[in-house]
């Protein structure tokens, strides 16, 4: 993926939390049981239980407190603070929604994404940074700590690469559409292979893949692309990415044995195809996953 050197960068959409942990430590240290429940809970969205605690809530708040304010301002930065691809990942994906809605006659409200260590207060409680990269609906907003990616290198056999990166962020996104549409608010709790637990998680993996399709027209307010070229080897690190948080890869690895009854974000086949969906379509009607009868 090529980076647009000139386009200038809105940190105004990231919340730079790092560094302000409240004691809670990255998966890196810990044994495989807390790199399961990591993977496990990647990309939940709604409500990632079993490691946020409900109490302290807080709200998501815009604008950088660490230093990619003033270290992100274009796109050549990333050469200097590598972490500066992140703020442009934002844009990209954001700038996407913002002339989607436009296009459909809405307003689109940007989300504000929060890089955190250790533990973050948001509105939906007290999160871990065992919880992975997540969605939190009652703030609006993203979370992720950035050393997710290095656990997923390291420790889970992904190749890696800036397309996987944007591939997860792209996902966490799509679950922002599905609470502004409000589809999120419709799916009953459960689990299984066409659960629509699972039908949820499908879906923003489509949206994610939408937005790659388009992601070469995304561009900041002075008309420069983010964005300059997405090749075939930056899709199959998106595709990758998307193998190995399937529920019969994480199971696999780290159970021995499959359970579909068990599943809430579908297996790596169905989330590489979903992507692939939104992908080759580029529309967001292709990411109907509630009225697909096989997925």
């Amino acid at each position: 993926m090529k980076f647009n050197r000139r386009a200038r960068l809105d940190t105004s959409q990231v919340s730079d939390r790092r560094g302000m942990g409240r004691g809670g430590t990255v998966a890196a240290g810990g044994g495989l049981g807390a790199l399961v429940l990591l993977l496990l809970a990647l990309c939940t969205g709604a409500n990632p239980a079993s490691i946020v605690d409900g109490s302290d809530q807080v709200e998501a708040q815009p604008g950088g407190i660490g230093s990619l304010e003033q270290e992100c301002q274009t796109g050549a930065d990333i050469e200097e603070n590598p972490d500066c691809r992140f703020v442009l990942y934002v844009n990209s994906i954001q700038d996407y929604w913002e002339d989607e809605f436009a296009r459909r006659g809405a307003t689109y409200p940007v989300a504000i994404t929060t890089f955190f260590t250790g533990s973050v207060g948001t509105g939906c409680g007290t999160a871990s940074s065992q919880v992975g990269p997540f969605y939190c609906p009652a703030d609006r907003g993203v979370y992720l700590d950035l050393g997710f990616f290095e656990e997923l290198r390291t420790r889970f056999g992904s190749g890696g690469g800036d397309f996987g990166e944007a591939y997860v962020l792209a996902h966490e996104y799509g679950h922002h559409i599905q609470n502004l549409t409000g589809q999120m608010q419709q799916v009953q709790p459960g689990s299984g292979p066409t659960s629509g637990a699972v039908r949820l998680e499908l879906q923003a993996d489509c949206y994610a893949g939408v937005w790659a399709r388009h992601a070469t027209s995304t561009d900041t307010d002075d008309g420069q692309p983010l964005i300059t070229e997405v090749s075939q080897e930056d899709i199959m690190e998106g595709i990758n990415a998307a193998e190995v948080v399937g529920d019969d890869y994480i199971q696999e690895r780290f159970q021995g044995t499959v359970s579909p009854e068990s599943w809430t974000h579908g297996s790596s086949e169905q989330r590489q195809r979903w992507f692939a969906t939104g992908l080759d379509s580029g529309r967001l009607e292709s990411c109907d996953t509630f009225s697909a009868g096989e997925l």
